[in-house]
């Protein structure tokens, strides 16, 4: 029997079962059996639900009942936190004896942390009652999937919006024939220290390469479903029976960065969790009146919820340009408001709000079995709790029409401008301009590598260097030789194919006599302080350096220094901040 079923066996309120700790200056769930009742067998532990089943609760033990004696109360039931009187309810002819002290007194007290939408199911920044919330969670297991995660490394969750039609009232919205596609798609970036996270927004029109995609089917065995060159983003999920993995690994694909988690909801989680919230703040720059997604509000400040929260998020023709480009920036608004709202101590200070809030952001979630129970979604909420929302940037994938349509319909990956917003994802750089992120990003050269760059450089006719390939693309040292000759005038190179061994990273190794061209090459090549591997004994005066192109090489002249600074032009919006939807 879940808090809420114990209070009412007494005519409880459970948010009366919410008591503030003054110790902690937490909220805790407890849950005191009076000095009259025996202690409930233990529980078996849960077990989380596969996606689209519900396990029933298996029914509790019956407590043996003391000689002589009616419960007051019915078995397995708490009561209050105040005092009661005897049953029968006089004292007359009772002895006073001394109060016992309860037996099987239980807290339970489960802190979360603070994202938005379906982001809140392991951030609502609450404490949850664990064994109903952990039913209410689905899951579904992915081919190769990640078994949790460390807390000493970035985290990146891949939030799925799916436009199936599943949930009570939601038969009109969406494509009736929808298998599921994903509809919206969120890459949640939470950074190594936890200080800030950056939420790329994936446009559903997106054309791009889907690739093969094993999937686990019902029987266990794995099925792999073809991949499709040039398709829609959005396609990547349920068409041809694929699963959030496939949109996994087609974000991996796309952005060099891999997705160790997913988590998927339908239409009902904005109704549910804005409801639950009392509602979302946003503002208007204008009047609406969309028949398509039944919008209707006039220019200023509302607070939605429900239905009129699901409207807002839908709508592609009350804002903009009426794309799905503009859509998406109403989409964060909104989710930025509403992280600003989990926050607030309206919330974290009201526990009827946090009862709500835990029930319907845990029954929204489809999750995979990395993080399919209530335990390991809690740890996850730990790590994010502490990001401030003036350190959430949500921003989209840099994109552009597609050049081969001319109707436009779909866009393509902006090359220029997505590259380094991918790189400053991979090397973990924040896109909030905070006091914080300028430091850490100067902390994080050293200054023994810094010096390694400092001092002078070699003509590039002079530079002596072997390129091997230990990582990137077929062909590299071949292409990167002729680029350093040709384009450069580095014609003291040559290519000696493949490296012995795989490398993550670039690296160049010299001599201390060869540093004056090893920082020539590496101004030419783009390379980090970091790529640069000085041995202890000086060389031969014809010696090479020896340059190896690692997995983070792409091709030659690409820089492969992470910038500091986000690209000029790309769209962001940090979370403290209100935007008016135009």
């Amino acid at each position: 029997m879940d808090a809420q079923g114990r209070g009412r066996a007494d005519e409880i309120d459970p948010a009366d079962q919410w008591v503030l700790n003054p110790r902690t200056g937490n909220y805790e769930l407890r849950l005191d059996s009076s000095a009259a009742q025996p202690a409930a067998a233990p529980a078996a532990p849960p077990q989380p639900r596969s996606a689209g089943r519900r396990r029933a609760a298996a029914p509790a033990a019956e407590p043996a009942k003391a000689p002589g004696r009616t419960p007051r109360t019915a078995p397995g039931v708490p009561g209050q936190r105040r005092g009661e009187g005897p049953p029968g309810g006089g004292r007359r002819g009772a002895r006073k004896r001394k109060q016992e002290k309860p037996r099987g007194k239980k807290v339970l007290a489960i802190t979360g942390g603070s994202v938005a939408f379906v982001l809140v199911a392991v951030s609502v920044g609450g404490y949850l009652y664990y064994k109903h919330l952990n039913d209410n969670i689905k899951t579904t297991e992915i081919v190769g999937g990640s078994k949790g995660f460390k807390k000493d490394q970035a985290i990146n969750i891949l939030v799925i919006g799916t436009d199936k039609r599943t949930g009570a009232g939601n038969e009109g919205y969406g494509d009736k024939n929808s298998t599921g596609h994903a509809d919206t798609t969120i890459l949640f970036h939470v950074a190594k220290d936890r200080t800030n996270a950056t939420a790329m927004s994936i446009p559903r029109d997106l054309i791009t390469d889907i690739p093969d995609c094993p999937t686990k089917q019902p029987d266990g065995s794995v099925k792999t479903i073809p991949g499709t060159p040039g398709k829609r983003f959005n396609t990547s999920l349920g068409q041809s029976g694929r699963d959030p993995g496939c949109t996994m690994r087609t974000v991996a694909q796309l952005t060099g960065i891999q997705p160790d988690h997913f988590m998927m909801a339908d239409f009902n989680a904005v109704k549910t969790l804005s409801s639950a919230v009392g509602g979302v703040p946003v503002c208007l720059d204008k009047d609406v009146d969309d028949d398509k997604s039944k919008l209707k509000l006039t220019k200023g400040e509302h607070r939605l919820a429900g239905e009129e929260a699901l409207a807002f998020v839908r709508t592609r023709h009350a804002f903009g340009n009426e794309s799905d480009l503009d859509r998406i920036k109403t989409q964060q608004a909104f989710l930025s408001s509403m992280i600003r709202e989990m926050k607030s101590k309206n919330t974290l200070t009201n526990p009827k709000k946090l009862f709500s809030l835990a029930e319907a952001a845990t029954s929204a979630l489809t999750v995979d079995t990395g993080i399919g129970n209530l335990n390991r979604l809690m740890d996850l909420g730990t790590e994010l709790k502490g990001v401030n929302p003036k350190n959430i940037t949500f921003t989209t994938l840099p994109v552009k029409d597609n050049p081969a349509e001319r109707v436009r319909a779909t866009v393509v990956v902006d090359e220029p401008k997505a590259a380094p917003l991918f790189a400053m994802i991979q090397s973990d750089t924040s896109l909030t301009e905070v006091k914080q992120q300028e430091k850490a990003a100067k902390d994080a050269k050293t200054a023994a590598q810094e010096a390694l760059l400092q001092g002078n450089r070699a003509p590039a006719s002079d530079v002596r260097v072997n390129v091997y390939n230990g990582g990137g693309p077929q062909g590299s040292a071949g292409t990167t030789l002729t680029w350093l000759q040709n384009s450069k005038g580095v014609l003291k190179s040559g290519n000696l194919g493949n490296a012995p061994a795989k490398l993550k990273k670039t690296t160049l190794e010299f001599a201390p006599n060869q540093a004056d061209q090893a920082r020539a090459l590496a101004d030419i090549m783009g390379l980090p302080a970091t790529a640069l591997k000085q041995t202890a004994a000086d060389a031969a005066p014809k010696d090479p350096m020896v340059l190896t192109l690692g997995q983070d090489f792409k091709e030659p002249g690409i820089s492969l220094t992470a910038p500091q600074q986000a690209p000029e032009g790309i769209q962001r919006v940090e979370a403290d901040k209100e935007v008016c939807a135009k």
